[in-house]
Formats: C-alpha cells, structure tokens, sequence
C-alpha cells in the first residue's frame, strides 16, 4: 500500500487546500494571532480584558526599598565600619550609627555577642531583643519606642 506523501507527489497542495498546508494556516495562525479577527469570539469568552491597560503603577518616587542589615552582620562588619568612621569604640562596646552608611533597618537574623549601641531608623523585635540581650541599646527604631513607653 503507498504512503499518503507517495500518492500525492506531484499535487501542489496534497489534498489539503490552499492554506491548511501551510504552517498554522487551518487555525488561524499561532498563538495570540487573529484574536480582533477570527478568533474574538473566542476572546470576548474567556479573555475579556485582553486589550488595553490594567491595574496602575506606583510612582518611583514612591517606592523605597529598605536597605538592611542582619544582626550578625552587623558584628562581622563592625571593623569595616569603624574604618569608615559609622562607629566608635567605647570602653569594650561600640556606637554604630548605620543611618549614616546608609541602612534602614535592623534585622534579627544570626547572633551578636558584642555590645553595640545602635543607631538606626527601624529594627525588628527580634533585633531589639537580641541588641538588648548583648548588653547593648537600639536609638531611633520605631520599634524600640513603643515598647519603652
């Protein structure tokens, strides 16, 4: 019995019409194609808000992201900081004010054996905890502020 392919050789469209042949000519092409033609039908179903703009985006003046800092980060970089000039030693604690590299916001991961004075604009409960545990005190964090009232 011959192939389809065999008995057709020498048809220019093998049977399937002009387009069907061709690609995704029998669908009406690929993907999103024909969606305000053949296919709106189909869109106006299932994909009503396929056109135009959705939803609004934030003004970049708006939008901050914090820069933070872990607690124990905070004591694997107290020499750096020093060296900038954020911190100071005092007697066998130090003053670090991240304000002034930058940082936002303390974070509670990793542990800090030192004491340090922070200052700082916000800190997690953790971090005042952890802070206050070393012997240390956290200045300037909403949180801290609260909790001292």
């Amino acid at each position: 019995m011959p192939s389809r392919t065999k008995k057709f050789r020498g048809l220019r469209t093998h049977g399937r019409g002009k387009k069907a042949g061709r690609g995704a000519g029998i669908i009406g092409g690929h993907g999103q194609a024909g969606l305000g033609k053949t296919k709106k039908i189909h869109m106006l179903k299932y994909d009503r808000d396929h056109y135009g703009r959705h939803g609004f985006k934030r003004p970049q003046c708006t939008v901050t992201a914090n820069s933070t800092i872990n607690v124990g980060e905070l004591e694997e970089s107290i020499e750096r900081f020093v060296q900038m000039g954020a911190a100071t030693k005092e007697g066998d604690g130090y003053a670090v004010d991240l304000t002034m590299v930058g940082i936002d916001k303390l974070l509670g991961t990793g542990s800090i054996g030192i004491k340090v004075d922070v200052t700082v604009d916000a800190a997690s409960a953790q971090a005042i905890e952890k802070v206050e545990a070393a012997g240390g005190s956290i200045v300037g964090a909403s949180g801290e502020e609260e909790e001292e009232e």
